[in-house]
């Protein structure tokens, strides 16, 4: 936390905005699905768009690039590239006008979008967003990109709820595609098609309602926005710029330090209200008792020193009875994992496990490819579970209970 105003106004704020790439999700987008649409081969359109693709430093456009490298060799070099913050980009390619960007940024192009709708549809209603390829003013093919989403994402917007705030998905992606994202976080609220520039105003907006915003993000985009923020706090796991323009950072790139934050502020500031009036209470009638003669100097300087150890007392106690924990419940989670079919493929899960968390038990069914976990909820979660499991290679299907 980078200044005491933090401290004082995070406790007031109401409405939670995030970010979606980076933020709620990893921040690695894959293509999932191509779709061409013109009469040319489908490993010719994406060599292209590549080549046109390779000089921004859009995540988007670095994921197609690397898509396209494992299948081919040879990208050739883009000529007369030009970038339009937020939609796409031009460039020439063999001789070849191509532009590369959202939907919305080609039909500004004068490029008709009409084809393949129905498949664009499927994909960003299943949260993926769709980028589209053009050559001249032909639409020659589309690439879905979808981006994993955090394995605590939907938890922290979960406790952010039961502490009464309300979150809200900023993001520049189409209506469609930020709504499917938005469900499987648990988030109501949505404000698509925001670009960069825009994203402040989207946030001065909600402060204009009344609310007090705090803002979440991490990329060069975000910083206008953590500015304009009543709070802004950056994933530390993000940008220079944004770090820069936050006033709280969020070490790593888990989301549950948001919690520890509006804790640690609300404590502060609670700490802070009761030393005021413990230290008021001592002075407001020693001093003038003493001035007046009611009370011997002695008992004056006594009471001082009492003001400043209470002081003191009320501040570090909360730290030591903080360490004073109640015990912990054991909680179970049973997960259906498809590709645990041996004992060697139990003992390899039990390993990355108890790699990761400590106080842990497992037991497996082969039978029925199910594996239950028994763990203490002491900074372990489901979702961090299902997140080891998938690392070491066995994605469960399923979170059974």
């Amino acid at each position: 936390m980078r200044s005491g105003e933090a401290f004082q106004i995070m406790k007031d704020i109401d409405t939670i905005v995030f970010d979606k790439t980076g933020t709620l999700t990893v921040g690695k987008p894959t293509v999932t699905d191509v779709q061409v649409l013109s009469g040319m081969a489908e490993h010719d359109m994406l060599r292209l768009a590549a080549a046109a693709e390779s000089q921004s430093e859009h995540p988007l456009a670095q994921s197609m690039v690397a898509h396209v490298r494992e299948e081919l060799d040879n990208i050739p070099e883009a000529t007369d590239f030009q970038s339009v913050t937020g939609k796409g980009l031009r460039a020439t390619v063999e001789s070849k006008a191509i532009r590369v960007g959202s939907l919305d940024f080609l039909r500004e192009q004068g490029v008709t979008t009409d084809k393949g709708i129905d498949w664009v549809q499927e994909k960003e209603n299943q949260g993926k967003t769709v980028v589209g390829v053009a050559m001249g003013k032909t639409l020659s093919g589309l690439l879905a990109l979808a981006d994993t989403l955090k394995a605590d994402a939907a938890h922290a917007v979960a406790a952010l709820k039961e502490q009464g705030r309300r979150p809200v998905l900023l993001t520049g992606d189409n209506e469609r595609t930020a709504r499917a994202i938005a469900r499987q976080v648990g988030i109501e609220d949505v404000e698509a098609r925001a670009k960069p520039d825009e994203k402040a105003e989207r946030i001065r907006n909600i402060q204009e309602q009344g609310h007090r915003v705090a803002m979440v993000g991490d990329g060069i985009n975000d910083a206008p926005a953590l500015t304009q923020a009543d709070v802004g706090m950056a994933i530390g796991a993000g940008t220079d710029i944004a770090i820069e323009s936050a006033d709280v950072i969020l070490m790593g790139e888990r989301l549950r330090g948001l919690m520890d934050a509006f804790t640690i502020a609300e404590n502060s500031y609670r700490k802070t209200v009761q030393n005021l009036i413990l230290a008021f209470s001592f002075n407001g009638f020693g001093v003038p008792l003493a001035t007046t003669g009611w009370v011997h100097p002695i008992w004056a300087m006594i009471a001082m020193v009492t003001s400043v150890s209470t002081v003191l007392l009320n501040s570090f106690g909360g730290r030591v009875m903080s360490k004073v924990k109640p015990k912990k419940e054991k909680q179970k989670a049973t997960f259906k994992i498809p590709n645990m079919h041996c004992e060697g493929c139990v003992r390899t899960i039990k390993k990355a496990l108890k790699e990761h968390i400590h106080r842990i038990e497992i037991d497996a069914d082969l039978s029925k490819s199910l594996l239950t976990v028994t763990f203490v909820e002491d900074g372990t979660s489901e979702e961090g579970i299902q997140e080891v499991l998938t690392e070491s290679g066995f994605e469960p299907s399923e979170l059974l209970t």
